[in-house]
């Protein structure tokens, strides 16, 4: 008898259907699960393009929130880290004027018996003692009317007096100075007539004195007082001169001294080290009805945070525009190291095969630092912040050593300074990697780093200074002046301008006293006294050696 199958067919289907049923269950769960991964995929495309647009929406704001910031600081603020010197200056004379009329009331309320006396944790008053003994000083005597004893009616003998000195002045007063050449001649020949030359004039067929152009071109150029208001405080003194003849004046003087100022140029351009550094200077363009914009290039030298042996001085260049051209054409001829901020106009001094030889660039850390300060002024960015620092203690140890010999300065530089440069620039690189590229930031590290040869040019060379705030200084002047004349009239009077701003900058470099030394050089260049090859000992340097009396500058 044969076995009964049934049972195991009927098992075997259920097996089977169970088994493509989770089959089908599988290829369903599979798709499901592809789904996902899918779904997955996308949203984190999706999430990575969103925080790819966050960030670039970060640093655009931050870019945007940057410039309102700096916009707001230029319609509102000073232009630098520090106040503006002379804008502090004029909160001082109003802050100190209102003290002063509060102590005059308060001197004029006491009893006249009892004078009131300033406690001594006041501040002391400024300009005590005795007043300088060169000035012309005019007695004046108030004595008794009645020289009799009170008491006894007896007769009074002097026996001492009280001098209590006051400063006084006289206003600036005009005079006519009448030369004289009287003739002589011989009662025998009646063609023997002898007479002095008259001397020369500084203005041909002209009224103006030496000392008048020196005093119209001080008060104009170092001063900073236009012609027109030296027209009118001239006829408030009671002499009219109308302000297009002073001006006629001011450039025939111009040509007097051109000579001289074409000595400093050549003299301070053949120096082995140097500042260059241009501003704007607005002139009148009359065919456009309105000013354009020239530059004045200025060139400078200074030894003395090292002790070197050449005299300060710095000369102003005049151009149309700020090409690059400008700067090789004026240091066409220079050869050394020149400390400038980093304009490309520039980068072409350092060419090997420029005729004068490669010229050293060394780049200003101020311009860097400033970069990294308008970051953390606007965004207070930790990272520019701990840049500040850094910089910082460069210029601490810099301070150090202001005035000791070059040698020196770089050993200290090598052995202190350099460990912090190499470590401020292992830091900013650090830094950019995690920056967005189009950060204020980022921008100021990637100027940092693309100029870095530049910057290091301190470590190694002691005659170098860390900035060049040198040139930056002597370009205040020209500013106030701008801001008081508002344009040059002409490229002429733009030229002029640099050649006064030139010798009046390098007598206050040297501590000479501009109108003395301009008031000489005047009279000895007008007289014939110095010839063209004596021109040298006019220079402000030679000129305060031959007269240490008037070395009492500005």
């Amino acid at each position: 008898m044969l076995p009964d199958t049934a049972p195991v067919v009927e098992d075997h289907d259920k097996i089977r259907a169970a088994l493509i049923a989770a089959l089908a269950e599988s290829a369903k769960t599979g798709l499901e699960l592809n789904a996902v991964k899918t779904e997955r995929d996308t949203l984190r495309a999706e999430r990575d393009t969103n925080q790819a647009q966050h960030a670039e929406a970060a640093a655009e704001v931050e870019k945007l929130h940057n410039l309102v910031e700096q916009l707001r600081r230029t319609l509102y603020g000073s232009r630098s880290e520090k106040l503006d010197p002379d804008q502090l200056q004029l909160a001082f004379e109003d802050l100190e004027q209102a003290i002063g009329t509060a102590k005059a009331a308060g001197e004029a309320a006491a009893p006249p018996e009892k004078p009131t006396r300033q406690p001594r944790t006041t501040e002391p008053r400024r300009n005590r003692g005795a007043l300088p003994t060169n000035l012309p000083r005019i007695d004046v005597t108030i004595d008794v009317e009645d020289k009799t004893c009170p008491c006894c009616g007896g007769a009074l003998h002097a026996m001492g007096e009280d001098v209590r000195e006051m400063l006084d002045i006289v206003p600036p007063q005009f005079r006519v100075k009448a030369v004289h050449t009287p003739k002589y001649a011989c009662r025998t020949c009646e063609e023997g007539v002898v007479q002095a030359p008259a001397p020369e004039r500084p203005i041909t067929g002209g009224m103006a004195t030496e000392a008048l152009l020196a005093y119209i071109i001080i008060s104009k150029f170092c001063d900073h007082l236009p012609l027109y208001r030296q027209a009118q405080i001239y006829a408030r003194l009671g002499v009219t001169l109308d302000r297009s003849t002073l001006a006629d004046w001011v450039g025939r003087t111009a040509w007097w001294l051109r000579p001289l100022y074409d000595l400093l140029v050549t003299t301070v351009l053949a120096s082995p080290k140097l500042f260059a550094d241009d501003t704007p200077l607005p002139v009148l363009d009359p065919g456009r009805g309105r000013t354009k914009t020239g530059r004045l290039w200025g060139y400078a030298r200074d030894d003395r945070p090292w002790g070197g042996p050449l005299a300060p001085a710095v000369v102003y260049l005049y151009a149309e525009d700020r090409k690059g051209k400008r700067p090789r054409e004026h240091l066409e001829s220079f050869a050394g190291t020149l400390q400038v901020d980093a304009y490309a106009g520039f980068n072409a001094l350092a060419d090997p095969g420029r005729p004068a030889g490669p010229v050293t660039l060394a780049f200003c850390w101020a311009h860097s630092r400033r970069k990294f300060f308008e970051v953390h002024k606007s965004m207070g960015s930790p990272i520019a912040t701990e840049v500040l620092r850094r910089i910082a203690e460069l210029y601490v140890i810099e301070d150090r050593m202001r005035g000791k010999p070059a040698e020196l300065r770089a050993a200290i530089r090598n052995a202190e300074s350099r460990p912090l440069v190499e470590a401020l620039k292992s830091h900013i690189e650090e830094q950019l990697g995690r920056l967005s590229g189009k950060t204020k930031l980022a921008e100021a590290i990637r100027y940092t780093l693309n100029h870095w040869h530049g910057f290091t040019v301190f470590l190694d060379d002691g005659r170098v200074e860390m900035d060049s705030n040198t040139i930056e200084r002597t370009f205040r002047p020209v500013a106030l002046g701008r801001k008081n004349h508002l344009f040059a009239g002409s490229d002429g009077g733009a030229k002029n301008w640099a050649l006064f701003a030139s010798l009046i900058q390098t007598c206050k470099l040297n501590g000479v006293e501009p109108h003395a030394w301009l008031l000489d050089i005047l009279q000895r260049v007008v007289s014939g006294q110095t010839r063209t090859t004596e021109l040298h000992t006019l220079l402000p340097w030679v000129w305060k050696a031959a007269n240490p009396e008037a070395a009492a500058a500005n």
